[in-house]
C-alpha cells in the first residue's frame, strides 16, 4: 500500500489514515477516510495538547504517541461520530489535513486554526 504522506507516526494512504503508536503499547490505529465527518485543525498550548505526548486527561480526545509534541504548535482533531476523538500532529499538519480533506469528500476549511481542548 503506497502512502501519500507519512512520516515516523501518521500515514496518509489511498483509503485511510494510519496512526502509529495509537493503542498500547504499540498499536496503530487505521481510519478510513469515509468513516471521517470531519477534520479540525487546532493550535496547542501548555493545557492544549502541546505538553501531552500520548494518551489524555479529557477523556473526549485520545492523544496518538508523539515524543516530538511539544516542539510542535498544531494538531489535528479527527471526528469519526464517536464519543473519543482522535488528536494527531503529524510534522505537516497541512497536508494531511489536505490530504484528509480530499480523500474523504469534506471540502475546504471554513475557519482558521482554533484552540486546542484541554488533554
Amino acid at each position: 500500500m503506497s502512502g501519500i504522506y507519512r512520516d515516523r507516526w501518521i500515514e496518509c494512504t489511498s483509503d485511510s489514515v494510519r496512526i502509529r503508536a495509537y493503542y498500547f503499547p504499540w498499536g496503530t490505529k487505521t481510519i478510513p477516510y469515509r468513516s471521517l465527518r470531519s477534520v479540525r485543525s487546532v493550535e496547542m498550548g501548555l493545557f492544549s495538547g502541546q505538553a501531552r505526548i500520548w494518551g489524555t486527561a479529557n477523556p473526549r480526545y485520545w492523544a496518538s504517541l508523539d515524543p516530538g509534541r511539544p516542539s510542535k504548535k498544531v494538531g489535528l482533531i479527527l471526528d469519526l461520530g464517536r464519543f473519543v476523538h482522535p488528536f494527531i500532529t503529524p510534522d505537516d499538519p497541512e497536508a494531511v489535513e489536505a490530504v484528509i480533506r480530499e480523500r474523504a469528500n469534506l471540502g475546504p476549511t471554513d475557519d482558521d486554526s482554533t484552540r486546542g481542548p484541554a488533554l
